[in-house]
């Protein structure tokens, strides 16, 4: 008969001590492969998408390369709470599906556009930054371990603004990925506090402001003449 030290062992053996370290390797791997896809392709508002094959293969890239960090924990968790290594790839798989379908929907959305709707869309960003629906989603995806679909859904309800930052500033600027990126990690990994919340999305909202009122002062926004 197995005792509750045995179950604690079994749960915490090889299969969680490697889910982190291989999550993390994985989305460094997807960083270099996105970085490459996008090269060359950003035209700030005016960026094309091309055809839906090409950028699906860039846009799952993207979500691995920007999301994994910050499911690491919930990763390590949940494979810690099955006791099997296969959990991860299930977990990982699932999480990323949900992201995928994100793409689905940007790219039947998506059009090239202005200065105008980049600065409308950023402005909408940081106020869904101040409501209590992001905030609630922000707490359950630090949280939600049960599946990589739930997980999914609650860090697409906690991050959508962001994402729809980079869709309308360049959906294919390397250096608004990089920044989303950051915001979205560390969302993930700290616990939420009003003293830096709300001036950030004071500063999403200042920001498109700006692009409404001065669009060729953010740099990259506009297409080159």
């Amino acid at each position: 008969m197995s005792t509750g030290r045995d179950t604690v062992q079994v749960r915490s053996g090889p299969g969680a001590a490697t889910a982190g370290p291989l999550t993390a390797t994985l989305a460094a791997a997807c960083w270099v492969v996105a970085i490459r896809q996008m090269t060359g392709m950003n035209m700030g508002v005016a960026t094309r998408l091309g055809t839906f094959a090409s950028f699906a293969a860039v846009w799952v890239a993207m979500m691995a390369a920007m999301m994994l960090p910050g499911a690491v924990p919930a990763v390590i968790r949940r494979v810690q709470a099955s006791g099997r290594a296969r959990a991860m790839p299930l977990f990982v798989g699932s999480y990323l599906a949900v992201w995928a379908l994100v793409g689905v929907v940007v790219y039947a959305l998506y059009r090239p556009h202005g200065a105008l709707a980049a600065g409308v869309v950023v402005i909408a960003a940081g106020a869904y930054e101040l409501t209590p629906v992001k905030q609630d989603f922000r707490r359950r995806c630090r949280e939600s371990v049960h599946s990589g679909f739930g997980f999914g859904l609650c860090c697409v309800g906690s991050s959508i603004g962001l994402m729809l930052m980079l869709v309308a500033l360049g959906v294919m600027s390397i250096t608004w990925m990089v920044v989303i990126a950051v915001l979205a990690l560390a969302q993930k990994l700290l616990p939420a506090k009003a003293a830096v919340d709300v001036p950030l999305a004071l500063a999403i909202i200042g920001l498109g402001v700006l692009i409404v009122i001065a669009p060729s002062s953010v740099p990259g926004l506009m297409p080159p003449m």
